[in-house]
């Protein structure tokens, strides 16, 4: 591995001249790292779903100068999902630099309940699709012995939830995947780390933000008296992208109010 270079502190965060791939960028949290990875100074090049008709994260790249590109792609097709590394290489010019796993999706029901075609669904776009796009930004980038690889992980990477079994089960896989491919592949100057968000004012919490009992349940339980915002993974993602977090191997960093604390 290569060490922490010499340089001035604030400068070691900057991601000039370096170009990110991203999923989950649309919107919430994914949508707020691609953006604060263009104001450190990365070119982006999105993952979107095909038909996706949101386009202010592209806007927002394109205002601070930075190159944008968007490969479409539903993250659910295994096999189209194969196709998005080397769509994104021609896009950017050959080199990827970063590679973000954000993107997500949850369904929720009783174990006892829980559809098959839905456990399938979860583990296909939170837990394979991240192997996939993982083990092809490898293959770029352990040869050219520079790379960084971020998992988007969860809470649930270590508590086991309510009613999400194929969640916990994904996120759980995620962060034992992150430390996997850490181990290998930090020797080749990649590195590969997690960030485990907690309660995040997102839309996929749009549930738990309806229910009253359970917004009060988990309000009460932060120690930062508050749930998360999107922006709260600007730090966070320009660090670990960065050379400012060489030396930063298959950690799991968790952003969450204080909440793994108690």
């Amino acid at each position: 591995m290569d060490p922490t270079p010499q340089l001035p502190s604030l400068d070691l965060f900057s991601l000039a001249g370096h170009n990110a791939l991203i999923t989950g960028a649309t919107r919430g949290i994914g949508a707020a790292c691609a953006i604060a990875l263009a104001e450190a100074g990365a070119n982006i090049c999105l993952v979107q779903r095909p038909g996706t008709t949101n386009n202010s994260t592209r806007d927002a790249i394109a205002t601070l100068g930075r190159t944008v590109k968007v490969v479409e792609c539903d993250l659910s097709d295994l096999e189209a999902v194969k196709s998005i590394f080397p769509q994104a290489l021609d896009a950017m010019g050959g080199e990827i630099h970063v590679l973000v796993n954000c993107a997500g999706i949850q369904r929720r029901s009783p174990a006892v309940q829980f559809p098959e075609g839905d456990w399938d669904d979860v583990i296909n776009v939170n837990l394979k699709s991240v192997w996939l796009l993982s083990q092809a930004a490898g293959q770029h980038m352990v040869p050219r012995r520079r790379g960084k690889i971020i998992n988007f992980c969860s809470l649930l990477t270590f508590q086991g939830g309510l009613t999400v079994p194929a969640y916990a089960a994904a996120k759980g896989a995620l962060g034992q995947l992150t430390k996997a491919l850490s181990n290998e592949w930090s020797k080749d100057n990649v590195q590969v780390n997690g960030i485990c968000p907690g309660y995040i004012a997102t839309d996929m919490n749009e549930r738990l933000l309806q229910d009253p009992v359970r917004l009060r349940q988990i309000s009460e339980r932060i120690p930062a008296g508050r749930w998360g915002e999107p922006r709260d993974f600007a730090g966070p993602v320009v660090f670990l992208a960065s050379k400012a977090s060489q030396y930063i191997c298959g950690e799991l960093l968790v952003v969450d109010g204080g909440w793994m604390g108690r």
